[in-house]
């Protein structure tokens, strides 16, 4: 199988499941919303009301982990409040939208590769 049919096919397990399970109504997640939820997974405090800044800082907690297999960033430390921060380790090169997507869904669904939310 190629790995694009495959990415993509291990795309739509992920949309399907967290869908499933965050999602009401009829709608699937998109993109961001996925990355919304790992970062709220990540800060570990998902019964939590956030703040629209607060949300814009899980989005890029989540984005950090997720580039950090690719060698972007390097965690750093946690702050007094628990919030996990990282470092660039490398500049991410100019990517077009479509080449943007790819990158993050390949990395998302290796995060829940990794976690066994996926097979």
């Amino acid at each position: 199988m190629s790995r694009d049919i495959q990415l993509k096919e291990r795309w739509e397990k992920v949309v399907s499941q967290l869908s499933h399970q965050f999602a009401e109504g009829d709608d699937n997640l998109d993109l961001d919303s996925i990355i919304y939820l790992i970062g709220v997974q990540e800060l570990g405090k998902v019964h939590n009301k956030f703040k629209k800044d607060e949300k814009l800082n899980l989005m890029h907690i989540a984005i950090c982990r997720l580039l950090e297999p690719y060698g972007f960033y390097e965690f750093d430390y946690f702050d007094n409040e628990g919030w996990p921060h990282y470092k660039v380790k490398e500049e991410l090169p100019p990517l077009k939208a479509g080449e943007q997507s790819v990158l993050m869904k390949e990395a998302i669904v290796n995060y829940f590769l990794e976690r066994e939310f996926i097979d």
